[in-house]
């Protein structure tokens, strides 16, 4: 299934890759693996891999940090190394790794949604339909609007395997054997801190059904779990001899002068919508929090419902919004367990998933051709 909805995208990039003009990545008309290996955040993870990161901040006449590699975490370039050493070009050797890691990260997700679907907590769904939801949130995650970036120079394959890795450890109460891939996640992307929330939700679970848990083991991977979202900004502070070495190099990419929790989403909404746009933003969060109380994500269990809410709010809180919500959406992969459950429990369920899915299809036609097809001189990132 997820080779199948690999290839469908391929088809997509090849098809947008015509008409794409010259960058400073490709000429005109680049070839598959140039499109999917070389454009965008591709060149920084390829100076990473080829070069390391820089021991200094660069800065500007002004003296403000510019753009520069400690933006981007470690791992994935230095798993691409070995394949760099063996003789295979980057643009060949990036986008294929990327693929066997999502391939591998959707196995782990069916796991971790069958454990979901076989709890307490999802007791009152049809047999069929706990039977189902697995494999077809898998589908629908495989199908998802902005799915290709799995297939591309970007970390998001290698954090959702990590991911899911995690919770599946986490959700068998395996605690030392989660901290290995939430210590890996903090060298990924910036999404370890969020974590903290499912293992607080799991602590919480399992006290209400048992009275007591593993309280030191849970309480070690409670704070490894911290320590990893820490971790990088510690090392590019060491490295480059100034404490605020990542937040500063984080600033030089959004609109504000620094980085700044949550406001950014009511200026990026005033500059979109004007004055409705706060509004917006409220509303926004509504929904959020009203599908975090859904019945769906509720019995999906402590461990996914804790990591939906953490990351929604990290989303909130850290990011600010743009074109590339798109794919930072992949991670909060417990959703697509919540939208299989009413789709398969509908008088219609075939015709239900097959719906959602191609409008997961359009998505990617519209993502590819509209985020990831550069208009120069310049275009919003993907």
């Amino acid at each position: 299934m997820h080779a199948t909805a690999r290839g469908l995208s391929a088809v997509v990039f090849v098809l947008v890759a015509g008409t794409q003009a010259a960058s400073g990545w490709t000429d005109a008309s680049p070839s598959y693996p140039q499109y999917t290996g070389l454009m965008w955040d591709a060149s920084w993870y390829r100076a990473i891999a080829e070069h390391g990161y820089p021991s200094t901040l660069p800065r500007g006449d002004g003296g403000a940090v510019l753009q520069n590699s400690w933006a981007f975490y470690p791992l994935f370039p230095l798993l691409t190394r070995p394949l760099l050493a063996a003789g295979l070009p980057w643009e060949v050797a990036v986008p294929t790794l990327a693929v066997v890691l999502s391939g591998l990260a959707m196995l782990v997700v069916h796991r971790v949604l069958t454990h979901a679907m076989a709890q307490p907590a999802a007791g009152d769904l049809p047999g069929r339909v706990r039977r189902a939801v697995p494999l077809t949130g898998v589908a629908l995650l495989a199908t998802a609007a902005s799915a290709p970036v799995l297939q591309t120079a970007y970390t998001e394959a290698l954090a959702l395997l990590l991911l899911a890795s995690a919770l599946w450890a986490l959700q068998r109460e395996r605690y030392l054997l989660a901290a290995a891939p939430v210590l890996a996640l903090g060298l990924t992307r910036a999404v370890a801190l969020p974590l903290v929330v499912a293992v607080l939700a799991h602590g919480v679970a399992r006290w209400r059904r048992d009275g007591a848990t593993r309280w030191p083991a849970l309480a070690a991977l409670a704070a490894a779990t911290v320590a990893s979202g820490l971790a990088w900004p510690a090392v590019a502070g060491v490295v480059t001899g100034e404490p605020t070495a990542f937040t500063a190099t984080q600033s030089a990419w959004r609109g504000r002068a620094a980085v700044v929790p949550v406001l950014p989403w009511f200026d990026v909404s005033r500059w979109l919508l004007g004055d409705v746009g706060p509004v917006a933003v409220v509303l926004l969060v509504a929904i959020a929090v009203g599908l975090l109380a859904a019945r769906p994500v509720r019995r999906l269990g402590a461990e996914l419902w804790g990591w939906t809410a953490g990351y929604l709010g990290y989303l909130f809180v850290a990011v600010e919004p743009g074109t590339s919500l798109g794919r930072f959406a992949l991670l909060a992969f417990p959703v697509v367990g919540a939208l299989a459950q009413p789709a398969l429990g509908s008088r219609h369920p075939r015709a239900a998933v097959g719906a959602l899915v191609v409008l997961g299809v359009v998505g990617q036609v519209a993502w590819i051709g509209l985020v990831w097809r550069l208009v120069p001189p310049a275009g919003w990132p993907p």
